[in-house]
């Protein structure tokens, strides 16, 4: 046998033993190929569960009941609607308040769930009159838009019914995120109900968006004043107020 053909299976026997050696520590092509498809797999996985988690959190109010709230419903009473606004608290209380407010707005919810008891409280003592504006700011920002209109409509229509303040409660109670699916009219007309809404005037006011003109029209009138910066916008003889200071509500109870 020549040189140059033992040199050449040589090779062939070198090359056969590498093979058999990445087989054997599944580096081989094949073994490359399987990982790749198994790693395309996995990643589609994780996208595909992501994109239907996003899609059940932005859809979590879907078919769900808004719990109803109660506890501030004393302080209701038919007739107390003014035009888009809703005035709480008896005529001679020292201090009055515009509170303007957006039931999709995290910070109103904020705002709700660290004064709103205290500020009914101050309303149940005859000590504040609060003149609740809410405004349909957010109105696009829902997914479909129109939640924060609706919404602001449907709590009109709770205060010919004289169920105000449970309503208004109730929506920032179960407030849906900002972007995500808000709730429709069936759903707000349910709500009414169950706070004991028997009218059905009422569903067909939800359902026509009576009170619609009327926010548009206040939402483009505030939008121009210049000491409005965005809900929630809390003022005090017309001037804005800090609400974020922990003692603002007593420092104004107490000093009037």
């Amino acid at each position: 046998m020549g040189g140059a053909e033992r040199s050449a299976r040589k090779r062939r026997q070198q090359a056969a033993g590498a093979r058999a050696v990445a087989q054997a520590r599944g580096t081989g092509p094949n073994k490359r190929v399987i990982a790749a498809v198994v790693a395309v797999v996995l990643l589609a996985g994780v996208v595909i569960g992501g994109v239907l988690w996003t899609n059940a959190s932005k859809n979590s109010t879907a078919g769900q009941t808004i719990t109803p709230q109660t506890a501030g419903a004393s302080l209701d009473a038919p007739g107390e609607r003014q035009g888009a606004t809703v005035v709480s608290g008896k005529p001679d209380a020292k201090v009055k308040l515009d509170i303007y407010a957006d039931f999709l707005c995290p910070y109103c919810g904020q705002l709700q769930q660290s004064y709103g008891d205290q500020i009914e409280q101050q309303i149940q003592a005859g000590k504040l009159q609060v003149t609740y504006h809410m405004i349909p700011l957010l109105a696009s920002r829902s997914d479909p838009p129109g939640y924060s209109l609706d919404s602001a409509n449907a709590s009109l229509c709770a205060a010919d019914e004289g169920k105000f303040t449970a309503y208004h409660d109730s929506l920032f109670k179960n407030q849906p995120k900002e972007g995500a699916r808000g709730y429709d009219k069936a759903q707000l007309t349910k709500l009414g109900q169950d706070l004991g809404i028997t009218s059905p005037q009422f569903a067909s006011c939800v359902n026509s968006g009576t009170y619609d003109q009327q926010l548009n029209a206040a939402l483009q009138q505030i939008s121009q004043n210049p000491n409005f910066q965005g809900t929630p916008g809390v003022f005090h003889n017309g001037a804005p107020v800090d609400w974020t200071r922990p003692d603002w509500l007593n420092t104004l109870v107490n000093q009037a």
